[in-house]
């Protein structure tokens, strides 16, 4: 996937695609299994290193426009950086169909998922909760996104994740 083909006011809006991360190499191989055992193409999925969504993250935010602010794709990006920048590994994949990204969703939230979201052409919809996670409050391009920790610090919410990983490991 290019990611030059799917930007908004200079920042990456990939519509129809869901963007997965992952707090390990490991756990996006296990969900690229899950995704290849749901019937999805390798050419619908597409993985990034941490080294390579930090140089994407910070090619978007050098070349956003002023307009890149009004929703809340340069928040994500902004947040996609946070979690590379903590070894964070990702999968993008190719969904336009809501019914078939909350199978896809629940599936590699089984296997490790931390956070996805499904872009639309409209709205970017989180596709990951849990029971833990606090009420969401506003986003706005001036506040962020709101990552539901207690210091609403995007990296607070990657720090959460081991704990959670160990819950998850002795359900199974």
């Amino acid at each position: 996937m290019d990611p030059s083909d799917h930007r908004a006011y200079g920042v990456f809006k990939p519509v129809g695609h869901m963007v997965v991360s992952f707090p390990d190499e490991a756990s996006a191989a296990k969900g690229n299994e899950a995704l290849t055992a749901l019937g999805y193409e390798r050419a619908d999925i597409h993985r990034y290193t941490p080294e390579q969504m930090v140089a994407q993250c910070d090619a978007d935010i050098a070349r956003a426009s002023p307009l890149a602010g009004v929703g809340q794709e340069l928040n994500l990006v902004k947040a996609y950086r946070e979690l590379a920048e903590r070894g964070f590994h990702w999968l993008v994949l190719r969904e336009d169909d809501d019914d078939r990204a909350r199978r896809a969703a629940d599936a590699l939230h089984a296997e490790g998922a931390e956070r996805a979201q499904l872009y639309g052409r409209f709205i970017i919809e989180e596709m990951i909760t849990r029971s833990a996670d606090m009420p969401q409050v506003k986003e706005s391009p001036d506040s962020g996104l709101d990552p539901q920790t207690p210091s609403g610090q995007e990296k607070e919410r990657a720090h959460m994740r081991p704990a959670e990983s160990s819950d998850r490991d002795l359900k199974r």
